[in-house]
């Protein structure tokens, strides 16, 4: 049972001098031959293949950054000699948001975690903003209305720090920022003249750049931005990918990067970090009803912080995320791997309770810069309000939510906070929504009704005042943490559900056999939690044809193309819905044709090649409704580099490291000549009545190395449509992680705008 009051003791509670300590070490572990060599004590930094088949392999891993520069994990602090002045020095950062546009001004946000802090400010950091070029003077001017905590220099702004939260180990530090959007691309530079980056290798100064009024943002997108346990980060060559990020940055800027989940990997808390004596215990019952304690919250929470610091000081991916404005959603790994998708029972036990409410805590602070709430769950305290044990030499300023977020409907079941999901503008004629897709979700629930009734109503909003403005959206960017458009594994499901499987779940309980098939939190087939993370499982079956049914009626209503961005699968490909071929309907004209552009990982190895192969094999033709098909495309024309990574059948789905671009093509650009290969390429004379295993329109033709997209003219032609571009990884051993481009175009949609057009909604 859960601690009572009664337990605060001497064993539940730190004490003061080490409220924040923990002892763990960050090595992790994935397969169940690597759980073993862990529990007998062997080097949990160890390569692990497990014992299972190529595809429950690849599912059932946990997915988590591997050591870092000094083998536990940590990146060392390098400062040019030792700090004489408490609270200049930063641990962390700079990290840069992009939050909205309104008024023609664009808004963002950077956020410094300091060294040291509590209830009193050390120091008051300040940061000097201005346009690229312009060099920063000392002497400031009072700017007339601009308020005590902003003044105007000759060359820029000097912007003073806002604390978000303060411990005796780190200070939270953002900086609100607004710049006016101009005539033509701004590029803005910022830096901490008073403070003490963490290490050398970091720029001093860091720029951004914003888009012309007239022209939408050029988007990236990743997820997965970690290594699963046991991985050899050597033959990997660490995370090179964010290497080409920057290179292809330098070339034609990025405005914001996307993160689709998974930014970071908590999962070995679990192995050697605070939750390892917890994961040991081996019968399911005692592991739920393990209490969750002031003492281990705190280990937890150090466990957490420390982390998120190694690794967003980690490069190349610190330099992305100091220039590269990003907008987050979050996944299980963030968490620990699997969160939500247990049985409902282990679920809300006291652990998982515990660290949901801890990881939520730092992924308000590092991924969207906003004070989190005042205490987080343990078992000891019984409320009701903030626990006081937690406050005590802590400063917590209160939650700003800025008006690009849609809060859920009510508290999550497991994480009791509400989700934040996202709507903010991208320029001219774009616009993103990411819906959280982790905060509400149960085994047979991604997001509760009454939330994406919040989120579709916000949509229409936005949709309708920019059409009204005379300035509509024409592409809208749907952000989600899992493919949408993706093969049915539904045959696999069956079986794992099916009663065969009683009997060696007993055994596994009595004698361990088969410990790699099932799960170390509650004694479940552990590829279960994975297969029903998916929106084709069939739990979520009728919840995802309701998002695509809305989804339909919004592109029919306001005439606007939806294209859908989806990680977590750690392969390359690119779903399609679109209009049954019975229906004869152009995709200019079609209001169900979405693109799922599917990029992952960033970071993490890819599958087997055996797990690519067979989801090729299960590419069939579905039938989401009566009006509506998918499928995935064939974007794969040849593999990348010289070694084979798919098999000869295999054009759709891509086992390598990747991450995707997004670009408008313009109608201010100038006219493009066609390209030679355009030019060349036979065209058929319609594309009606085509199934989605052929080209459905033009932009689809060629769709691969070849394509216009995948050149050096991506996002250049002027004709309105999206250019997408997949980058995929052509050799793991090069660090500097050299990609192939795979690329097609989504043209506008220019349907009636008429709700009567809609598909019916659910």
């Amino acid at each position: 049972m859960a601690d009572s009051n009664d337990s605060k003791d001497q064993h539940n509670r730190p004490t003061s001098s080490d409220h924040y300590a923990s002892a763990s070490r960050w090595r992790h572990q994935e397969s169940s031959r690597f759980h073993r060599h862990a529990k007998e004590g062997r080097d949990a930094t160890a390569s692990s293949s497990g014992d299972t088949a190529a595809l429950a392999s690849f599912l059932n891993s946990s997915r988590v950054e591997g050591n870092g520069q000094d083998g536990a994990g940590h990146i060392p602090i390098q400062i040019d000699g030792p700090s004489d002045s408490p609270g200049h020095d930063i641990a962390c950062g700079p990290l840069l948001n992009y939050r909205r546009t309104v008024d023609n001004r664009w808004h963002g946000s950077v956020l410094i975690v300091v060294e040291g802090g509590g209830p009193e400010i050390q120091h008051q950091p300040t940061m000097h903003l201005r346009k690229a070029g312009e060099a920063p003077t000392a002497r400031t001017d009072e700017a007339e209305g601009a308020g005590d905590d902003t003044t105007v220099v000759t060359t820029g702004t000097v912007l003073q720090g806002e604390r978000l939260y303060s411990d005796k180990r780190n200070t939270f530090w953002v900086f609100n920022i607004e710049v006016p959007i101009k005539a033509t691309e701004t590029e803005y530079e910022y830096d901490f003249p008073d403070m003490r980056i963490s290490s050398n290798d970091k720029p001093r100064t860091n720029s951004f750049f914003v888009p012309a009024a007239t022209e939408s943002m050029r988007l990236m997108f990743h997820s997965c931005n970690g290594f699963s346990v046991g991985t050899d980060e050597d033959a990997y060559s660490g995370a090179p990918l964010w290497n080409d990020v920057m290179r292809k940055h330098k070339r034609a800027p990025f405005h914001v990067m996307l993160g689709g989940g998974d930014q970071i990997y908590n999962d070995g808390i679990r192995v050697n970090g605070p939750l390892r004596p917890w994961t040991d215990i081996g019968n399911p019952k005692k592991r739920r009803e393990f209490p969750f304690s002031e003492k281990l919250r705190a280990e937890c929470d150090d466990y957490y912080l420390q982390n998120y610091i190694r690794w967003y000081n980690t490069a190349p991916f610190c330099y992305a995320n100091g220039q590269i404005p990003q907008v987050n959603i979050w996944d299980d790994h963030d968490i620990i791997d699997g969160f939500g998708s247990y049985v409902d029972r282990f679920m809300k036990c006291d652990v998982f309770r515990g660290i949901g409410g801890t990881a939520h805590k730092y992924y308000m602070l590092f991924q969207h810069h906003i004070a989190p709430p005042k205490s987080t769950y343990t078992s000891d305290f019984k409320g009701p309000g903030e626990d006081p044990y937690q406050l005590e030499g802590v400063f917590v300023a209160q939650p700003k939510i800025g008006d690009q977020y849609i809060l859920g409907a009510k508290p999550g079941p497991y994480v009791e906070e509400s989700s934040f999901n996202i709507y903010a503008r991208l320029g001219a004629r774009m616009a993103m929504i990411g819906i959280d897709a982790r905060t509400e979700r149960t085994r047979h629930q991604v997001n509760y009704p009454e939330t994406y009734d919040l989120i579709f109503e916000r949509a229409r909003q936005e949709l309708g005042a920019a059409a009204a403005s005379g300035q509509p959206i024409q592409h809208l960017i749907l952000l989600l943490g899992i493919p949408i458009a993706y093969p049915r594994l539904t045959w696999l499901e069956n079986i794992l559900r099916s009663p065969l499987i009683g009997p060696i779940k007993f055994l596994n309980r009595r004698f361990g056999l088969g410990g790699g098939f099932f799960n170390h939190f509650d004694g479940s087939v552990d590829l279960l939690d994975d297969l029903d993370d998916h929106y084709t499982a069939k739990t979520h079956k009728v919840e995802r044809r309701q998002i695509i049914e809305q989804l339909q009626a919004l592109a029919a209503e306001f005439s606007v193309r939806v294209t859908i961005l989806g990680g977590d699968v750690h392969l390359a490909a690119l779903g399609r819905f679109y209009a049954n071929p019975d229906m004869k309907k152009p995709v200019e004209e079609d209001n169900t044709y979405m693109a799922n552009i599917i990029s992952s990982a960033i970071v993490n190895k890819p599958p087997p090649q055996a797990v690519a192969n067979l989801l090729a094999r299960r590419n069939k033709i579905h039938h989401l409704n009566d009006k509506t098909d998918e499928t995935l495309l064939d974007l794969f024309n040849r593999d990348p580099g010289e070694d084979g990574k798919t098999a000869a059948f295999n054009h759709c789905t891509m086992p390598s490291r990747n991450f995707a671009m997004l670009t408008e093509n313009s109608p201010n650009n100038a006219p493009l000549a066609e390209i030679a290969s355009e030019a060349t390429t036979a065209q058929p004379t319609s594309f009606i009545g085509r199934d989605g295993h052929k080209e459905l329109h033009k932009g689809e033709i060629g769709a691969g190395t070849e394509h216009r997209s995948a050149s050096d003219a991506h996002g250049k032609a002027n004709d309105g449509s999206l250019d997408i571009r997949i980058n995929v990884e052509i050799d793991q051993h090069d660090a500097e992680g050299k990609t192939q481009a795979y690329g097609l175009s989504v043209p506008q949609l220019r349907a009636a705008a008429v709700a009567a057009a809609a598909t019916t909604q659910a």
